[in-house]
């Protein structure tokens, strides 16, 4: 009876950094902390523009109603000229 053990090749991670390609896997304890920083405030960066997206939208929504809601009021108390 024989073993046979199977070769599993192991892919490395690669990084652009720079126009540069790196391996996460070559990289110093240092370097993978730089890098975990720079993709979480890539991802806090996406959030807050999303929330943005929403808070302008939000915002025009509003002006759009309080735009109404001053066009509906009487005449004599609507508008100043």
């Amino acid at each position: 009876m024989t073993d046979k053990k199977t070769k599993t090749s192991v892919k490395k991670t690669q990084v652009n950094i720079n126009e540069n390609q790196y391996f996460l896997e070559d990289m110093s304890e240092r370097a993978k902390m730089l890098l975990q920083h720079c993709q979480d405030l890539d991802r806090k960066i996406s959030n807050i523009s999303f929330q943005m997206d929403q808070m302008v939208i939000g915002k025009e929504a509003f002006i759009n109603l309080l735009a109404k809601e001053v066009e509906t009021q009487p005449e004599e108390t609507a508008k100043v000229n």
